[in-house]
């Protein structure tokens, strides 16, 4: 993990409807040869120090992938920022796993972790060095949280964001009915960080049926 100083807990986001790909999971679907999930699985879980799927439904589908998988925290579909709000409760309540030799190999628990990443479930070719550039302005004390930005477009949830505005957030959402990312972020100090297109944008994401060859392509590319 590249977020030195933080102790990030990433959670991928399939709790959505995938209503444009005609209902089903989207990151279930294979990509030559891998499913999409397995692809954001092996460029994401080595820059944090656990990864969760936030899914709703039934949890046997997600199996084989071997991760925890929790259900919005707010229920009827809310959003993206549901997603956001579920990796934070969940992560101030869990501890931080580690082992080592000065523990006799068995698993403790820390003090638990400080931030989450989250990102999309239909974007299989995150960047691998997303949370190193993500975590800098935090660490800089420029910003309170950040999201990735490409090609002039932000993408809200590809960000990270500290575990303590986690009842913050459940007020806005509960309290304030607020479902849009960019109304709650613009009360915090959001610094947006910008990715290179070349050779394409590594936010890429597939959210229709006719995004499959390009994505076909464009992992012909990365597998090479």
């Amino acid at each position: 993990m590249n977020g030195e100083g933080m102790r990030l807990c990433g959670i991928l986001l399939a709790g959505g409807q995938s209503r444009r790909m005609g209902g089903g999971d989207k990151c279930l679907r294979a990509l030559a040869g891998k499913t999409v999930l397995a692809r954001i699985i092996g460029r994401i879980g080595p820059q944090v120090d656990t990864l969760v799927l936030n899914a709703n439904g039934d949890t046997a589908r997600f199996a084989e992938y071997g991760l925890r998988v929790i259900p919005d925290a707010i229920g009827d579909f809310a959003g993206p920022l549901a997603g956001v709000l579920t990796g934070m409760e969940w992560a101030s309540q869990h501890g931080h796993p580690t082992n080592g030799p000065d523990k006799g190999g068995e698993v403790t628990v820390d003090s638990g972790y400080t931030h989450i990443l989250t990102v999309p479930t239909d974007a299989p070719f995150l960047p691998t060095d997303l949370v190193e550039r993500l975590a800098a302005p935090i660490q800089a004390g420029e910003a309170d949280m950040t999201c990735a930005m490409s090609d002039g477009r932000t993408h809200p949830v590809v960000g990270i964001w500290p575990i303590s505005l986690a009842g913050d957030l459940r007020r806005a959402m509960v309290d304030e009915d607020i479902r849009k990312v960019d109304r709650w972020t613009a009360r915090h100090r959001l610094a947006e960080v910008p990715f290179g297109t070349e050779p394409f944008d590594p936010f890429f994401n597939m959210n229709r049926p006719e995004d499959a060859q390009q994505a076909a392509e464009y992992a012909a590319l990365v597998d090479r």
